[in-house]
């Protein structure tokens, strides 16, 4: 797997792992009959803030293997 690749999956797994985090609080309320922020706020709390580092770490790592290949590109030492 060549760096840009490796980049763009580590980016996707990112975006992947942030959306989680919503998607398990609106999952985690499904049952409550009304809605308001403050409600939506109080379900993200129990989902915790772990998928949000994660979801940073990847996008951090993606973003450094795409300026790593970009650099070796650009130095001529293509994959």
């Amino acid at each position: 797997m060549s760096r840009r690749m490796a980049g763009v999956s580590l980016i996707a797994i990112s975006a992947l792992l942030f959306s989680t985090r919503y998607l398990s609080a609106a999952i985690f309320g499904s049952g409550v009959s009304s809605w308001n922020s403050k409600l939506f706020q109080a379900m993200l709390t129990y989902v915790g803030n772990e998928l949000v580092t994660l979801s940073g770490m990847a996008l951090i790592g993606g973003i450094l293997y795409l300026v790593w290949a970009e650099l070796d590109h650009r130095k001529g030492r293509d994959e």
